[in-house]
């Protein structure tokens, strides 16, 4: 072979090398639907502390950048129809902030909360419904169980979860009590009964009454025992309220009292302190940006959160809030997945954080 001849030969297989690979990046990026494949959206991603995650599981969906729109107006595919949905109460200042505004700018994508028949609103409620096909998609303040996703399988369709949103955790005591803060140890052994006296923890002598929705009242319960009491059962001395309204009014009338909510449920209350809290007791971090706003000064000033610490993780009690997706080819996944682009979009993620919470970027 000549060496023009063996010359042409490679310049032949470097174009076909060089189209094959635009091919394939044109296949990841586009699958016609204006989102991408199930595929395309896995990504690795960071969660509520800022850690690198390990590649996402196969429930788990992010969407890459070239998904990103700026705005509402222009997010593709966005169908048309009344859709059901449900699930978190942790999810109700999006949901008001957001949801008129897409109803505006995409006005073919009609949106209806559809509250449980029986029973109160939740996580737990939302995906139960999802999986009878009482709703389209679900709000979710924790991930998808085993159980839920296995269940989802055995009916012929597959459960994904999109993260759009950082949200965190904050503890409410009496605003009368002298108390540093607490690690998240001491706060596990709080409310499975270990500690039931505030000088075990550095305050003062006085009884410990810590207040709690009950556990199947949805997904911020379930994540703070799986998370902070690791699994254990709330202990006999914890006091079981209905809501978070409840709970906080327990905890202005009771100096001893203790209660945990998302962070914008606590840092908005007059009548309540939030507490700082640690990983360990020379690393308290506060959930609101100091200095602290006393009740006095409240309601003319209120506590704003401490976006920098929740976002990256120095706040030891964070999570991410999911839309949940039902993935059967039907119009279900379709609706599912634009509401998740509206909130991923820039200016969703911007209302996000003008509703409370943290956005992902």
């Amino acid at each position: 072979m000549s060496e023009k001849t063996t010359e042409t030969t490679i310049l032949v297989l470097l174009l076909l090398t060089a189209a094959g690979l635009v091919g394939l990046g044109f296949w990841w990026a586009s699958d016609g639907s204006g989102f991408g494949s199930a595929s395309n959206l896995l990504v690795d991603s960071i969660d509520g502390a800022g850690k690198k995650l390990q590649k996402p599981s196969d429930r788990t969906l992010t969407f890459a950048t070239y998904n990103q729109a700026r705005t509402f107006a222009e997010v593709p595919n966005i169908p048309s129809g009344l859709f059901s949905y449900g699930g978190s109460t942790t999810w109700a200042p999006i949901r008001k902030t957001l949801d008129p505004i897409i109803q505006t700018t995409q006005p073919q994508f009609r949106l209806r909360y559809t509250n449980p028949v029986i029973g109160k609103p939740g996580s737990g409620t939302g995906i139960k419904m999802l999986l009878e096909n009482q709703l389209v998609f679900s709000q979710s303040s924790r991930p998808v169980k085993d159980k839920e996703y296995q269940e989802a399988q055995q009916r012929g369709f597959s459960l994904k979860e999109i993260p759009v949103a950082i949200d965190g955790i904050a503890i409410a005591v009496h605003p009368n009590l002298n108390i540093p803060g607490l690690t998240v140890a001491q706060l596990k052994d709080i409310y499975t009964g270990k500690i039931n006296n505030w000088k075990q923890v550095g305050g003062p002598d006085l009884p410990l009454t810590p207040y709690s929705r009950p556990q199947e009242a949805g997904g911020t319960v379930e994540f703070f025992v799986d998370n902070v009491l690791q699994g254990g059962k709330l202990g006999t001395n914890v006091k079981i309220v209905d809501d978070t309204t409840s709970g906080v009014r327990k905890v202005a009338s009771d100096l001893g009292g203790i209660y945990y909510a998302t962070a914008i449920e606590v840092l908005s209350q007059c009548k309540v302190k939030p507490l700082p809290i640690g990983s360990k007791a020379e690393q308290m971090v506060s959930p609101y940006q100091e200095p602290l706003v006393e009740p006095s000064q409240c309601p003319n000033q209120r506590n704003r959160l401490n976006r920098v610490a929740i976002q990256s993780g120095q706040y030891p009690i964070t999570r991410r809030l999911f839309v949940i997706v039902k993935q059967n080819g039907l119009e279900d996944e379709q609706a599912g997945m634009a509401y998740a682009a509206l909130l991923l979009s820039n200016q969703g993620q911007k209302l996000i954080n003008d509703a409370g919470f943290i956005s992902l970027r």
